[in-house]
């Protein structure tokens, strides 16, 4: 695709840029497949390394003899933190978050949970750019808006009228 052809440099609304991606994600191009390939090897590495130092972490308490239940509650902690990560990350991939202020108030759980983080952005990397059908859907649906206001507003004004009927004479 040109910048012609999905509304770039002629006034139209401009596609929002997704991290690591920028704008290739709309026309696949620029890199586009390298980069996808980049971010699904990276998310993967950076999985498998987060569970390497969790490992370590874990060692760390059976070494000080903390006991089981404190063990325990720490694997249920990453475990309930990941699957709650891994689903917010997910779902943020197909629609925006309800409110800023939830997302913010969240950001504790995301960065205990960041290994189901990190598996949700493995994940949808397979398949696309993670967020990429949302901000199509978004980018289309504002193309449209766009070319509808532009053809309504073409044309003549007076020719428009002269078509309704003509001009009314106020007097």
């Amino acid at each position: 695709m040109n910048a012609d052809d999905n509304g770039r440099g002629r006034g139209g609304p401009e596609p929002e840029a997704i991290r690591f991606f920028g704008t290739t994600w709309v026309g696949h191009d620029r890199g586009y497949a390298a980069r996808r390939a980049a971010a699904t090897a990276g998310s993967l590495a950076a999985a498998l390394a987060s569970c390497l130092v969790l490992r370590f972490a874990y060692q760390g308490l059976e070494i000080a003899e903390v006991g089981s239940f404190v063990s325990m509650l720490v694997v249920v902690t990453f475990a309930v933190c990941g699957a709650a990560a891994f689903r917010r990350t997910w779902e943020g991939f197909g629609r925006r978050p309800a409110g800023p202020g939830r997302e913010e108030s969240l950001r504790g759980l995301h960065a205990i949970g960041f290994i189901g983080s990190l598996a949700a952005y493995f994940l949808r990397s397979l398949t696309e750019a993670p967020g990429e059908g949302l901000r199509r859907r978004e980018y289309e649906a504002a193309l449209v808006r766009y070319e509808r206001r532009r053809t309504a507003r073409t044309g003549d004004p007076a020719a428009r009228g002269a078509a309704k009927g003509g001009k009314r004479e106020h007097g």
